[in-house]
């Protein structure tokens, strides 16, 4: 399994998680093409600086010819619509551009965010929440793009260690707020953060909404083979002050119980939802990492038929797939338990076939093959192309991967 962990003993913003990931080795030409493909007339420059003798990226969302930095939390109310844009219009921009499927889900989903912290705080629809235009872009930049790195490193799993998140005062839209932001602070709430008493504004809420959207789980190092090591940096250079991110990106090593395995179980019983409702949240839990999903009819009170719904889900995944069911169901209140599990050592083997190839999924148990099938999706797809039934592809497929084993 691919994790990343984030030191962010500087904090945590947009531009600084960027930077990490170009300066770990993610192709600036990727994220060039994601920023033309969201067509918002800007540009990605990049450039190595020196935060107090540490070398690192510093990633600039430039707009006509200009950084489009503002205070990331002037993303409150806007008094010019005709400067504005709302949270469903940058939804939609984001939607119907050329992207991946999950680089789309996991950036909308950092938005839902960063607009429910902001409805919460003044009390308002989350609709009428505008984002200014500069900033609204450098926003969008930071949390498509940031999106993009994690799909393409194929990172499966978020961890990090305590922010440090300033300390002092910050001019938000509507006045003077000590450090946290509002935004920051709601966002950031039951995580773990701290203040090394340095007069500054270290997290933003860009990079409060992300740690939320990536599933960010808060605990030490993790046993890990560290492949790839990033230092993304902020705009500011005090003196004696190391203004970057570090990111570090590797395996996650095996221990001597690498068969028992911890997942977080949401479960809520629900008996006045469309079900066509049910299947959208089952499709997005999966989106949003969950391992499994599961409906199964029951009786209520009063006898009513409902539905009970089950999704399992790593702890870094619960938090996010906690806020849909909440925004998309009519729960009024979640069951969320740890429970242990067992699992067997899994292998992929690709076997050819007259149909097409097919990967095998192979389960070990102490070094022993235990259980072997084809997997679905390839079966499937083959079968469609070559128009022969289902059932002749994964027989083909089991066949070949036993002719091959010794």
């Amino acid at each position: 399994m691919r994790i990343a962990y984030l030191d962010g003993g500087a904090g945590l913003s947009g531009d600084m998680l960027l930077g990490a990931f170009l300066h770990a080795g993610v192709s600036v030409d990727l994220l060039r093409e994601t920023l033309a493909a969201l067509d918002l007339g800007a540009t990605l420059e990049i450039e190595t600086v020196d935060r107090s003798g540490i070398s690192a990226v510093k990633a600039n969302i430039v707009v006509a010819d200009k950084p489009a930095k503002v205070a990331p939390h002037d993303h409150g109310h806007s008094h010019h619509p005709h400067e504005a844009r709302s949270l469903s219009t940058i939804c939609g921009i984001i939607e119907h551009a050329t992207l991946p499927k999950p680089v789309r889900t996991t950036a909308i989903h950092a938005f839902e965010l960063l607009g429910a912290a902001e409805a919460k705080i003044h009390q308002v629809p989350i609709e009428s929440i505008h984002f200014h235009e500069v900033g609204a872009v450098d926003a969008i930049a930071d949390i498509v793009l940031t999106a993009t790195a994690a799909h393409a490193l194929k990172i499966d799993a978020w961890h990090a260690a305590p922010f440090n998140v300033g300390r002092g005062t910050v001019q938000c839209a509507h006045g003077r707020f000590p450090v946290p932001a509002p935004a920051t602070a709601e966002l950031l709430r039951g995580a773990p953060t701290y203040s090394s008493g340095i007069e500054m504004e270290l997290v933003t809420p860009t990079g409060a909404a992300l740690t939320r959207a990536l599933g960010v789980q808060f605990t030490p190092l993790p046993a890990m083979r560290v492949a790839s090591i990033g230092y993304g940096a902020g705009s500011r250079n005090p003196p004696g002050f190391a203004n970057v991110l570090r990111l570090s990106i590797g395996v996650a090593e095996a221990s001597s119980s690498s068969e028992a395995d911890t997942v977080t179980v949401l479960e809520t019983a629900l008996d006045d939802l469309n079900p066509q409702i049910i299947a959208y949240v089952t499709e997005r839990a999966f989106e949003l990492g969950a391992l499994d999903v599961m409906c199964a009819p029951v009786f209520m009170k009063k006898n009513r038929p409902g539905t009970l719904l089950t999704v399992l889900a790593g702890r870094e995944k619960a938090a996010a797939i906690e806020d849909l069911i909440f925004r998309e169901t009519s729960t009024l209140g979640l069951r969320i338990r740890e429970e242990r599990r067992h699992i067997l050592e899994r292998r992929f083997v690709p076997v050819t076939t007259t149909w097409g190839e097919v990967r095998v999924k192979v389960g070990y148990r102490q070094g022993q093959e235990v259980n072997a099938a084809p997997e679905y999706e390839d079966c499937r797809r083959n079968a469609e192309a070559r128009g022969v039934p289902l059932k002749q592809v994964m027989a083909a497929a089991m066949e070949a991967y036993r002719k091959e084993q010794p």
